[in-house]
């Protein structure tokens, strides 16, 4: 079997699949979450989140980049979202390779350069800081007077404010 198929069991053998509001694609807590997609950051039970109460986003590292200005443009005009919570974590994988190295290495096996930013980092708490200042930075972006950042640790369950 594999890993498809053992979520799509899961999936109907959940029990409380209507759980939350779904009446609105706009999150009733009016909050979007930007974090790592890092599987040991369950964003909905860290923050006791049902469906429909805010929008997730995730990439490598939780990490503002382009992509996620646009998403939480989108998300602010036209969805209601006036806050914006960056919560990133300790033992991240971006904070062991560096941007060349890593473009070093797809470059090698691929022949392409890739020409987007891998977005490393040495220093978990600078780089919150860093996207929290590209959100409140933001042309975009209408709501920024409310963006706050935290580094999580992924071993003790501990949310830190950083920014």
């Amino acid at each position: 079997m594999t890993a498809i198929d053992e979520l799509l069991n899961r999936h109907r053998e959940l029990e409380d699949r209507l759980r939350g509001d779904r009446s609105s694609a706009e999150p009733s807590m009016h909050v979007a979450v930007l974090t790592c997609m890092d599987a040991r950051i369950r964003v909905f039970e860290l923050f006791g989140l049902i469906q429909g109460e805010a929008h997730i986003l995730r990439n490598a590292g939780g990490v503002v980049t382009d992509d996620v200005i646009r998403s939480l443009a989108l998300s602010q005009r036209k969805l209601g979202t006036r806050e914006v919570l960056v919560v990133q974590h300790t033992s991240c994988g971006l904070s062991t390779v560096t941007e060349d190295e890593f473009k070093d290495e797809l470059e090698q096996d691929t022949g392409l350069r890739p020409t987007w930013a891998i977005e490393a980092f040495r220093e978990v708490k600078d780089s919150v800081r860093t996207s929290v200042q590209r959100v409140k930075r933001s042309a975009f972006l209408p709501h920024t007077d409310n963006v706050r950042g935290f580094v999580y640790d992924v071993h003790t369950g501990d949310l830190t404010e950083v920014a």
